[in-house]
């Protein structure tokens, strides 16, 4: 029997647009990350942008070597980037079988981020973060618009899975008694 036949496929409508988004995010987090190391960091410094409180909002440079939180900065930007191509494609097969728009755009922002991050790996062999969220003496990792959109588009995955898509894939009916 034909794949098709035993796989649900999503709209192509639903699939391209999901890729739109991706592409998107790419070009989004390449442009940003452009314009704050070539224009807005020269020279290097912080650049305070919301003050609340005793919290606040910076600009910075950071430079990531490993992955969230600079777990694994030891490893190198092959196999993590290898990794993340690995995941985007396994996020691709997935998103061939949605046919709701939260997940699918939730993965799209995902392979987007995935991808914008990489293409810094190969290009520097570190990722350019520069966003640094504070409250007190207490920094968040540095982090860019790729990790934003990883985050969100995690966040939508969670929100489908928890709230939408709980009856998915069961069997609902009950059993005929005998």
């Amino acid at each position: 029997m034909p794949l098709a036949t035993h796989m649900r496929l999503a709209a192509p409508a639903l699939f391209r647009n999901a890729l739109v988004l991706a592409v998107l995010v790419i070009l989004a987090d390449q442009a940003t990350k452009w314009w704050i190391m070539d224009v807005v960091m020269q020279p290097p410094r912080i650049i305070p942008l919301v003050a609340l409180g005793n919290g606040g909002l910076n600009i910075v440079m950071a430079w990531n070597t490993g992955v969230s939180f600079s777990m694994l900065s030891d490893t190198g930007p092959l196999l993590l980037s290898s990794l993340a191509i690995l995941v985007s494609l396994g996020l691709l097969v997935w998103l061939m079988r949605l046919p709701d728009r939260l997940p699918a755009y939730g993965i799209g922002l995902v392979i987007g981020g995935a991808i914008g991050n990489v293409i810094d790996r190969f290009r520097y062999e570190a990722v350019f973060d520069f966003i640094d969220f504070f409250v007190g003496e207490w920094h968040w990792p540095a982090f860019n618009m790729a990790d934003t959109a990883i985050t969100i588009g995690v966040v939508m995955l969670l929100a489908d899975g928890l709230f939408q898509g709980g009856d998915r894939g069961k069997n609902t009916s009950r059993p005929e008694a005998d």
